[in-house]
Parts: structure tokens; sequence; C-alpha cells
């Protein structure tokens, strides 16, 4: 097999951008405004009924990396509309987003759907399955299916863990200045007591680091078969 390389004073053009890619990065920027909106929802209608609290509302974990998800689904789709490939660092982040996204999902449908707020306040229903259900869906199967990552290491966990073990030591620190806690199984007062908080926040961690590994065995798989068919 013959290659021919590119003609003396010119550059090799990139390789164009696939069709499924591009169908990718529309779909990535429509996620990423349904998350937009779904925010703007749930903040309009809260300050209609006057309840909006911005410092507890933005100190949700949900809510942070929502605001997260926000960039980083529109800066992946903006990727992919232009190139046939992502950069080793939008990857890692977006492993550490793959965790977040289920994380929020398992634990809001196993420990808090059917907790009630204390007000009794219950807000429009579609930004609350939006942020716990279709965007975490959509971000799982997106990073196992979509093309164009890059090869990226293990030490993507230790990326992936920090901001979730930083977001606990503020929200437990604000909990003991001022009472208030975003979620009830953070309250080292309540039914579980400090060992349950402990119990959680470990638990939550070691899953995170697992659902981080698993994203890099995807990861590596899908970078191990593009790199051989490439080769061929």
């Amino acid at each position: 097999m013959t290659v021919t390389s590119a003609p003396e004073g010119r550059t090799a053009s990139p390789a164009p951008v696939t069709t499924l890619r591009r169908i990718a990065g529309v779909v990535s920027l429509l996620a990423s405004a349904t998350v937009l909106a779904a925010l703007i929802t749930q903040i309009t209608d809260q300050v209609s009924v006057g309840r909006f609290e911005p410092t507890e509302y933005f100190a949700f974990f949900t809510i942070q990396t929502a605001m997260i998800n926000i960039v980083v689904l529109a800066v992946g789709g903006v990727m992919a509309l232009r190139s046939e490939r992502d950069t080793r660092l939008y990857t890692a982040i977006r492993a550490s987003v793959f965790s977040y996204a289920i994380v929020t999902g398992v634990v809001y449908n196993l420990l808090l759907r059917d907790v009630p707020n204390s007000d009794g306040y219950v807000g429009p229903w579609w930004p609350n399955e939006a942020l716990h259900v279709w965007i975490p869906i959509y971000i799982a199967v997106d990073w196992m299916l979509a093309s164009g990552r890059a090869r990226i290491a293990w030490s993507a966990m230790w990326l992936a863990v920090s901001y979730p073990l930083i977001w606990v030591g503020v929200t437990m620190l604000r909990g003991a200045a001022d009472g208030w806690y975003p979620y009830p199984f953070l309250e080292p007062f309540g039914p579980n007591g400090v060992v349950g908080v402990v119990a959680h926040v470990v638990g939550i961690a070691a899953f995170i680091i697992g659902l981080t590994a698993i994203a890099v065995v995807i990861n590596y798989v899908q970078t191990r078969s593009s790199s051989t068919s490439a080769a061929r």
C-alpha cells in the first residue's frame, strides 16, 4: 500500500467531520439548551411565588452540575460540528460529567424523589425530570456511543472526584455555620446521624470513582477501536 503525502509546502487537510458526528453535535447543543431552559423555568417559578433563595438554590449539587452540563454540552456540540476529534482535556472533563450525571439520577430517584419540600412547594414537573432523568440518560448514552473522543488516562478519576469532595466540604462547613443542608442525608443531626452522613458521602464518592473507571474503560475501548480502524 502506497501512502501519498501532501505536496511540499502544503499541510495535510484535517479529516472531514462525519454526518453522525455533526448530528451528535446538534443533539448536544439541544441538550445544553434543555438544561438551561429547565433552570430558567425553575428560577422563574420560584421567583413568582416568592421562594427563590439564590444562596440555597445554587448550592445544590444538581444545580451546580447542571450549570457545568450547559457549558460542557455546548462546547462539545460546537467541537463536534467543527472537528472530527475532541481534545484530551475536554474528554477528561466529559468523563467527569458522565459520572456526575449518573450519580445525580441515581441519588435523586433512590433517595430524594419522594421527599417533599419542607414548605410544601411543588414546582413545574418537567425541569426536575429533565435534570434528574432525561439529561443523565442522554449524557450516559452519548458517552457510550459518540465518536471522536481522545484517549484519557486513569488519572482522570482524580479530576472527577475532586469537585464532589470540595462540594461536600464546603456544604458541611456551611451547614455547621447556618444549619442549612441541601439534602436530608447530609444532616448530621438528622435521623441517620453523623455515621449516616459519612456512609452516604463515602458511598457516593466510591460510586463516582467506579463510574469514572467505567468511563475510562469505555474510552479505552472506543479509542482502541478507532485507532485499529484507522491503521487498516
